[in-house]
């Protein structure tokens, strides 16, 4: 059995060790290793496995933080492998080195290491992927090739190559924002080019702002964890104005309110002696732009951050179509709900790596060999793109800026991947007729019960 892996952050690497371990021939397609938001995390993986901690809490905190519209079963789901998860990274090697308190969370149960953790665990799975015998080809995936809803493979450079199973890992699209302290690049192409041949979109319009980016030669994060370690968000005046342990939609809602009053927001971490020790990252490029943390106020500004909707996939992550299947942000299937908990996301990665591995070894999927159509899309202006989801589509929404959105978009000349995904992010936030998690519409400011259901994007419809 041949199969195609495309992205090599942590859920794809997770994959690809344990389908390796069983024989089969895997192959990664991924051009930037050192560009992937796996890569790029600094806090760290959220696992209930300490000492006065509980699975019932951490549940009870993700569907809480997730307003109740996660599917509880995929959470037990996720969360009950929370100790598989650990044992996986830790008998490779990997040593945490602390434990943290982020938003949302109940219970000191966010394992770090150094709050670099990304930077330190990627480089050990893809030393191991490469000794179980996984194949990398660092160029991109163009498009995937799908014929009478079966994958058929993947095209490279135009080139079609053959999988039995093709496994879609290439994180989410927090790249279509203007601002993003993610990659960039991070366009979600490879989920509007599924979206564009039929393939379901779930939860698409949730999107999360992390509510503490610095935005100065570059756009980083200021982890969560430096709130959990008493961090206080204030005003230029010194008004301490939200709770900085809530959730981050309610954060990055209340700081975006005081940006819009024409105040700044700071970050207050004069009151963290070890700074440094505890946030050697977060130090070192705050002092680059010559910010010294100990004494300085730390301007900050919600950035997005994470896509929680997603290619739709069930409790298996098997997609519709016969032999494709999705993991980690790219995909959705209720787990984050309406708002992803920090670290969670880290956590899901490498459950669904390890649960998508176990689906395949257990159908088997076989391909076949057979002509697809290669369309070779160009990029296109991503820079409208971009504008034009972040005033419509951004932190504060509502109907006449979600239509205005959509009129603009028609009007830009960019890749159809591009524009169906900002589309279906569009439509379904302008269906969902209600306030929830990352989701704020300011003309329907409230939850509403008839609308705690999933949404699926179509076929350019949003159904909810």
């Amino acid at each position: 059995m041949k199969v195609a892996i495309v992205g090599g952050g942590l859920a794809g690497l997770t994959a690809a060790i344990s389908l390796a371990r069983e024989g089969i021939e895997v192959t990664v397609f991924d051009p930037k290793p050192r560009e992937s938001n796996s890569y790029l995390a600094q806090a760290g993986i959220a696992f209930p496995i300490s000492d006065g901690d509980s699975l019932l809490s951490h549940v009870t905190d993700t569907i809480r933080g997730g307003k109740y519209l996660n599917d509880i079963s995929v959470v037990w789901n996720v969360i009950s492998k929370s100790t598989e998860a650990y044992h996986f990274l830790t008998s490779l090697g990997v040593e945490f080195t602390n434990r943290e308190l982020e938003g949302g969370h109940s219970f000191p149960r966010i394992f770090t290491i150094k709050n670099e953790t990304g930077k330190y665990i990627i480089p050990v799975l893809e030393k191991h992927a490469k000794e179980v015998g996984v194949n990398f080809i660092r160029k991109f995936v163009d498009e995937i090739a799908i014929y009478n809803k079966k994958v058929i493979g993947v095209f490279v450079e135009g080139s079609l190559l053959y999988f039995d199973a093709v496994i879609i890992a290439s994180g989410g699209f927090s790249g279509l924002y203007r601002f993003t302290a993610g990659n960039s690049e991070n366009l979600g192409i490879p989920i509007g080019d599924l979206a564009l041949k039929g393939v379901p979109l779930r939860d698409i319009e949730f999107v999360q702002f992390h509510p503490t980016g610095f935005i100065g030669k570059r756009t980083y994060l200021i982890s969560e964890a430096v709130r959990g370690a008493g961090a206080k968000l204030v005003t230029g005046e010194g008004e301490r104005f939200v709770n900085e342990l809530e959730t981050r939609d309610v954060v990055a809602r209340e700081i975006y309110r005081k940006m819009l009053e024409g105040k700044g927001v700071f970050l207050d971490a004069t009151g963290i002696e070890d700074f440094k020790k505890r946030f050697p990252y977060i130090y070192s490029f705050l002092r680059r732009e010559g910010i010294n943390p100990k004494r300085d106020l730390i301007p900050v500004t919600p950035v997005a951050h994470y896509t929680i909707g997603g290619i739709s996939v069930d409790a298996f992550y098997r997609t519709p179509v016969k032999g494709l299947y999705a993991i980690g942000e790219a995909a959705c299937n209720g787990f984050h709900g309406a708002n992803r908990l920090a670290s969670n996301s880290l956590l899901e990665c490498l459950v669904s790596g390890i649960e998508v591995s176990r689906t395949i070894i257990r159908e088997k999927p076989r391909g076949e060999r057979r002509e697809v159509k290669y369309y070779g899309y160009e990029l296109g202006n991503v820079d409208e793109v971009r504008e034009i989801m972040w005033n419509h589509a951004g932190i504060i929404r509502r109907e006449e800026s979600l239509r205005l959105g959509l009129k603009k978009l028609k009007k830009v000349e960019a890749d159809p991947r591009v524009k169906l995904l900002a589309e279906a992010v569009l439509k379904c936030a302008l269906a969902r007729k209600e306030s929830r998690g990352a989701h704020y519409r300011e003309d329907y400011p409230h939850s509403r019960e008839e609308f705690r259901r999933p949404s699926i994007f179509r076929e350019g419809t949003c159904m909810l």
